[in-house]
């Protein structure tokens, strides 16, 4: 009696087969099957009933031959007594499936009726009776245990087909970005459902045929060179090989498609290294060039967009921005800019991206030389508001001062010229044409309405040759005089000399502190005989009034 029983761990296969690797293609058949008996009966003929203790049964996956086949013999030692009756109830016989196993129920032979899947059903349980013929004897029902052996009769199968990944151009080597797995239905247990993971091809192969490799047992793909270029391979197809029995038994193939994503491996780089641009000095916000780049990175993105800085020769008066379309620097001026002080600027212009570099890169640079056009400007007063303060009864040809302005075009041959414009209201002042000096040219008023809080203002012209024309305000604080005698507002009155009232008259002067009020008031001639007059208290009016007689 041959009896052969496998195990589910294969560390404890027969060394034979272990030697070999090849027991999972056998198909071992058990003959005759192994024989189970009840436990040993005292002597003479009893009801009673004994319990079987038996180790499972191991029947292989997808056996071949003829069936039914018989697994095991089942034995009651009272079959030395009396003919015993053998029946099996549970899986396998009457519940599903139904009639998988059956029983000789003369002699105890076991039987298999058809292959058996593991991948199906991987384990049975039922019960085995044994009864006498004539019913006197009884065995306690056994339990029976069957497992089904696996064999290796399942492939591996990718989870998915194809596997998309992605992976950035600038990811370094053994950087993994996908895992690409596939499942096995055989027992998970064995070498069976072992599987192992390679590659076996690479479109395109280039730069290099091993651009990826992949871990033979989690199937993770890594970067295995260096060269990833979106701009000139943006995608590979790697077609991969599942096999089971760690790589040596049944195989599978899939695909992985990898999309090489952009990184910024590209400096933008300037169409030209040189420019020479033109601007008009004292023009804020002039577009003084335009710089355009080239970036090979993808197109809209933040490694593509580019961003600009001046890095030398700029001394505040230029700024530089992004144009619209992100591909161009835009260089204008944000302050006056002096001819006559500095007439060219050479500016060194340097371009980056929105993203910093993924490797280190050499940035472009650009040197833009600016040549400041001269503008003529107008003559300048300094100061820009003279104040002068004069007496107002000054005599006309009186000199007031000499008020001059300059010319900034220091690199033109320019003559300044002057002359009083029209904000000159009263008419006061004249200049000489040469030389700017400013004399009284009719009388002047303190008291005039042209003067505001004692002051008389007149706008001065400098005209140079192109002619440009400056402008400044001469200012005179004319200083008062007493050159306006007190008024008595009231010119006429009317009073009764019989029982009069005092009327109340009001002084006024035009004249300024210390030439009017305090008021001193005196009647004249035989109006002395009849009236009175006297100042009140604050001597800015008096009272009038009839003599009693």
């Amino acid at each position: 009696t041959l009896l052969v029983t496998f195990s589910s761990c294969r560390h404890h296969l027969p060394p034979i087969l272990e030697t070999f690797k090849l027991w999972s293609y056998f198909l071992i058949e058990v003959q005759p099957g192994p024989v189970l008996t009840f436990q040993e009966s005292s002597a003479g003929l009893k009801r009673r009933k004994r319990s079987w203790v038996i180790p499972p049964l191991n029947v292989p996956e997808n056996q071949r031959g003829q069936f039914p086949k018989e697994i095991a013999v089942i034995k009651s030692d009272y079959v030395k007594e009396t003919k015993m009756i053998y029946s099996i109830k549970g899986e396998g016989e009457d519940q599903t499936p139904v009639g998988v196993f059956t029983i000789n129920k003369n002699n105890g032979s076991l039987y298999v009726t058809k292959p058996l899947d593991r991948e199906t059903k991987d384990k049975y349980v039922f019960k085995c009776h044994a009864v006498s013929a004539d019913g006197e004897v009884e065995e306690k029902p056994m339990e029976i245990i069957i497992y089904v052996i696996d064999a290796n009769d399942n492939k591996p199968i990718f989870t998915q087909n194809p596997f998309l990944g992605s992976v950035p151009e600038a990811s370094p080597r053994e950087f993994e970005f996908m895992i690409a797995n596939a499942t096995d239905a055989d027992d998970p247990n064995t070498d069976n459902a072992d599987v192992r993971y390679s590659i076996i091809s690479q479109d395109p192969p280039q730069p290099d045929p091993h651009m990826f490799i992949i871990n033979s047992i989690t199937g993770g793909i890594r970067v295995n060179s260096d060269g990833l270029d979106r701009e000139n391979y943006p995608e590979y197809t790697l077609l991969i090989q599942a096999a089971d029995m760690m790589g040596n038994g049944l195989v599978s193939t899939g695909t992985a498609v990898i999309t090489v994503t952009d990184s910024n491996d590209h400096a933008p780089q300037f169409e030209k290294k040189s420019y020479t641009a033109s601007v008009p000095e004292n023009k804020v916000g002039a577009v003084v060039v335009k710089l355009p780049v080239t970036d090979g990175d993808e197109p809209q993105s933040p490694a593509w967009m580019a961003k600009f800085r001046i890095i030398s020769g700029n001394n505040g008066g230029f700024f530089i921005s992004t144009g619209p379309n992100k591909q161009e620097g835009i260089i204008t001026t944000v302050k006056p800019l002096d001819f006559e002080q500095n007439n060219k600027y050479t500016l060194l212009v340097i371009a980056e991206n929105e993203v910093p570099f993924a490797n280190p890169l050499q940035t472009s640079t650009a040197t833009v030389i600016v040549n400041v056009q001269d503008v003529n400007e107008a003559p300048v007063f300094d100061p820009v508001e003279q104040i002068i303060s004069k007496p107002e009864d000054l005599e006309v040809g009186t000199e007031l001062t000499v008020y001059t302005a300059t010319d900034p075009d220091t690199a033109r041959a320019q003559t300044v010229t002057y002359r009083i414009s029209s904000e000159d209201p009263a008419g006061w002042v004249s200049v000489d044409r040469d030389t700017g000096l400013i004399r009284v040219k009719s009388p002047m008023d303190r008291e005039s309405p042209f003067v505001k809080d004692g002051k008389y203002k007149v706008l001065i012209l400098a005209v140079d040759n192109v002619p440009a024309t400056g402008t400044g305000t001469l200012v005179i604080e004319l200083e008062d005089v007493n050159d306006n005698a007190p008024v008595i507002e009231e010119r006429e009155i009317t009073v009764c000399n019989k029982d009069s009232v005092p009327v109340l008259l009001f002084v006024t002067d035009k004249d300024g502190p210390g030439f009017a009020a305090p008021f001193t008031v005196e009647l004249q001639g035989e109006s002395r005989i009849h009236w009175n007059a006297r100042m009140n208290e604050s001597s800015k009016f008096f009272f009038l009034n009839a003599n009693c007689l």
